[in-house]
């Protein structure tokens, strides 16, 4: 084909990344940059310029959906098809490998991968055979020593106790489980890797034969390679392989399942020469967002450094909306996504981004309530479903007998009168006799061991797999599938079910069959029967298919499954203190940066317009909680952000640097409890610090100060009201002229026993006329005034006359049960028009969605006042 064909459309830096020379290679790209383009070319450059055989090439990926888009884009390219390459995952090439030397492996022909809830269901039966307490060794921690052992590369005679006893009771199960996947030829996915490794390592004429074979390696996401994995590629590419590897450290969001971002650097220590090439021209989002992505990750260390840019526009700023609470944040993106499909766009374009998926809900909540179609991406996924697992828990046993797994999970669904005693002896007969469940159930029914209802029960099992497997052995893929699911009893048993969520499951089994219709052989599958192929494709996929791609609807997702998408309108919500970056960020170190690089991810899915969101108070797992701003706003550059104000009439511009920035004892000479002589409240204890580095100082708030709600106003109760400051606690009091107030947060209301009538009076004090409903934000190096504002859209016409009598008129628009007070305004000719009102008129405006309850109770949910 034309050279021409495979350069004009790259830019500069990536056409020398296609077209480098035959050579160990490293292409730092960058968010947006292209890397799947280059990717495909250079593949596509090797197989028609360098004349290199489709058999030399190995490109690895991180999902089947990548991998099966790379083939295609690469035979699209070229214009034929190219058999031989071997494109795949990590555990894809792993598993291939596997079957083609599963007796150099010492493996059965017919092993089978098992995932990760047959894995824990497994451990679970192990811990209790070991007569450990489940409590204190948990299946799911064991499951994760487990794994992160063979992603370190160590089987359990590795292992080092060092005499410590916790330690080696996690080893002891770490053996019992090593062994039971043995003598029931089970693999999980961890395995896949290491014991790929170690026929490498064990057999050198293998390893060479494919050394020599796999001339041209190439990794994509290399930043997210784990040390097995990184271990796999140096030991295939350590003879004559040129190997390509291409990554972004900036991207690097894996490290808590043992993602090794050091291996991009690692990489250049271990192939000395490799060129890096940086591919920083960004084809997705705006300059400002750009500008404000780079700025962002500018504060991590040890980067190998690059800069993103754009020659499209420069966009709009990024939008930045302060919530009073979660519920005012889910209103606002729901809002904002109305506007946008009102203006034509489409909802398949709006994702909203958030840091845990404990935050979904009140966002999906908001988008129920005005009816707006929305998908989880990454939710539960087809093979993940209960009823899809039973199906192929079936095809499993049929399959192979002896998978232990498979037969815990189907013995008794649908039930059949076979319980947890009668199990318990088949577990011990085949711990003692070292065979295999199914084998233990034979032996057992032999020697007549069992008996009554139990074996009547589990010789029906054993008759119906047996039929099963004898009578659907020839039949058509799809065929035998529907025959299992309904001779087995599980489509009965989920028709039985009632509802909406019975008839998912049904729709869901008889999807499972109409994927087994539509499942074609992959080259690697050749050796296998149709079940055995289909079965580790179920495995390998894990259901990467997504929700329904043809319904228009607002994608909601968890920032780390959002790696890898884009989308024109994105909100990231819950940009606080202890939310994003999380709590156990700010606990454990070196865990920082790395929520630094989810937020530079989260940034640049961005394609048209981002806003973030964050909340003063927000109700989470049950508790009220209070957090500051996240440091990452304070990060972004002043000019690229804009504050929205929905209930603002004043406006002032805000400096975000260092927003969010915990304050450190060791920052100042000053700490907490600390005894101090305070120039205005005399000597003291700190109860609170003020400020960042040079600039901390103690607050005003020490002892001996009280404030109380009185007929005349408030007065000091308690600890002194410092600016700032929230003040919950109100009781009656009759002297009202030693009245000392600066700012009180009401957002937790008067007490129910405090009439409304004392704060009423105290706001017709003419020195107290003030903007009511005003928040002042308190930054560590300066405050801001946030008005409180308005929503003039939900204003009403009409009068609040049940007000009037406390000094409250509405002026303009009505107040409701649920309106909050932005404002009012001092009048002397109101006290001339009317005795209650001695000096003030109230102007009321009104912002509906919070605010007042009942007529003359208590105030709830005002945001905050100051004199």
């Amino acid at each position: 084909m034309d050279v021409s064909d495979l350069l004009d459309s790259l830019n500069e830096k990536q056409r020398e990344a296609v077209a480098a020379p035959r050579s160990n290679l490293l292409v730092l790209a960058g968010a947006g940059s292209g890397k799947t383009r280059v990717l495909v070319h250079r593949i596509a450059w090797l197989l028609s310029v360098e004349n290199c055989s489709p058999y030399s090439i190995m490109a690895v990926t991180f999902t089947n959906k990548a991998a099966a888009e790379m083939r295609h884009r690469i035979e699209h390219l070229i214009g034929t098809s190219q058999g031989g390459m071997w494109i795949g995952t990590f555990h894809g090439l792993a598993h291939r490998l596997l079957r083609a030397h599963h007796l150099e492996a010492n493996l059965p022909q017919d092993f089978q991968i098992l995932d990760s809830d047959d894995q824990l269901r497994l451990l679970k039966r192990i811990i209790k055979a070991l007569n450990v307490d489940e409590k204190q060794w948990p299946p799911r921690q064991a499951m994760w020593y487990i794994n992160g052992k063979k992603d370190e590369g160590l089987r359990p005679q590795h292992v080092e106790t060092y005499n410590n006893p916790v330690e080696a009771t996690w080893l002891r199960i770490y053996q019992a489980y090593q062994e039971a996947c043995d003598r029931a030829g089970l693999v999980d996915f961890a395995e896949l890797l290491l014991r790929a490794h170690e026929l490498w390592l064990n057999k050198p004429h293998i390893l060479n034969h494919y050394r020599e074979r796999f001339t041209n390696v190439l990794v994509d996401e290399f930043q997210d390679t784990n040390s097995i994995q990184y271990a796999w590629i140096r030991l295939l590419a350590g003879g004559n392989s040129n190997v390509m590897i291409v990554g972004d450290d900036d991207q690097s969001i894996y490290g808590w399942r043992g993602a090794q971002v050091e291996n991009i650097q690692r990489f250049l220590k271990d192939f000395p020469g490799a060129e890096t090439i940086r591919l920083e021209q960004n084809y997705r989002s705006t300059s400002n967002i750009l500008k404000a992505a780079n700025t962002l990750i500018a504060n991590n260390d040890g980067r190998m450094g690059k800069n993103l840019w754009t020659e499209g526009g420069e966009g709009e700023p990024i939008s930045l909306y302060c919530a009073f609470n979660e519920l005012d944040e889910a209103r606002f993106v729901v809002n904002r996504i109305k506007t946008w499909q009102d203006n034509g766009g489409a909802l398949n374009d709006c994702a909203i981004l958030y840091r845990s998926n404990a935050q979904s809900r009140v966002l999906e909540e908001a988008l129920l309530q005005t009816a707006m179609p929305y998908r989880i991406y990454g939710g539960q996924r087809f093979f993940e479903r209960q009823e899809i697992k039973d199906a192929l828990a079936y095809l499993r046993l049929i399959s192979n007998r002896n998978d232990d797994a498979a037969f815990e999970r189907v013995v008794n669904t649908p039930t059949r009168g076979i319980g947890d005693r009668t199990l318990d002896v088949v577990r011990q007969a085949a711990r003692d006799r070292q065979l295999t469940l199914w084998q233990a159930t034979r032996e057992l029914m032999q020697d007549k061991v069992l008996a009554g209802r139990a074996a009547s029960a589990l010789q029906r099992f054993i008759e119906l797999v047996e039929s099963l497997a004898h009578e659907t052995a020839d039949m058509p893929l799809h065929v035998q599938t529907d025959r299992v699911i309904r001779d087995s009893g599980l489509f009965i048993m989920y028709e039985q079910e009632k509802g909406e969520k019975g008839q998912a499951r049904i729709e869901n089994l008889e999807e499972l069959v109409t994927a087994t219709r539509q499942f074609s052989y992959q080259e690697e599958d050749q050796d296998l029967m149709p079940l055995q192929a289909f079965l580790s494709h179920a495995a390998l996929e894990a259901g990467e298919g997504q929700a329904d791609a043809y319904q228009d609807a607002v994608q909601l997702m968890t920032l780390h499954s959002a790696k890898g998408l884009e989308f024109p309108l994105v909100f990231i919500v819950g940009m606080e203190e202890g939310m994003f970056p999380s709590q156990m960020s700010l606990d454990e170190g070196g865990r920082l940066e790395e929520e630094r690089r989810l937020a530079y991810v989260g940034v640049t899915r961005a394609m048209q317009k981002l806003t973030l969101t964050y909340a003063e108070t927000r109700r989470l797992y049950g508790k009220e909680v209070y957090h500051r701003p996240s440091r990452f706003i304070g990060e972004l550059p002043e000019e690229c952000v804009e504050e929205v104000r929905l209930r603002a009439s004043v406006s002032r511009p805000v400096n975000h640097r260092r927003m969010g920035t915990p304050i450190s004892e060791n920052d100042t000479g000053y700490k907490l409890g600390q005894r101090v002589r305070h120039p205005k409240f005399g000597e003291g204890t700190i109860v609170n610090l003020e400020g960042s580095g040079e600039h901390s100082r103690p607050a005003d708030r020490l002892p001996g100060r009280r404030h109380q709600v009185a007929g005349g106003g408030l007065r000091s109760a308690g600890n002194g009201i410092k600016r700032g400051a929230i003040c919950r606690s109100f009781s009656p009091c009759n002297r009202s002229s030693s009245v000392r107030v600066a700012i009180a947060d009401l957002r937790g209301g008067i007490p129910a026993h405090h009439r409304f009538g004392a704060f009423a009076a105290f706001l017709r004090r003419p020195r107290h006329a003030v903007f009511f409903g005003q928040r002042l934000i308190r930054t560590p190096l300066h405050f801001e005034h946030h008005a409180a504002g308005i929503d003039r859209q939900h204003r009403m016409p009409g009068k609040c006359r049940h007000l009037q009598h406390f000094g409250f008129f509405a002026e303009q628009g009505a107040l409701r049960h649920d309106a909050v007070i932005v404002e009012l305004q001092h009048d002397k000719t109101a006290a001339q028009r009317r005795q209650q009102l001695p000096g003030l008129r109230v102007a009321v405006r009104a912002d509906i969605g919070a605010g007042f309850h009942g007529d003359r109770q208590a105030l709830h949910r005002v945001a905050q006042f100051f004199v």
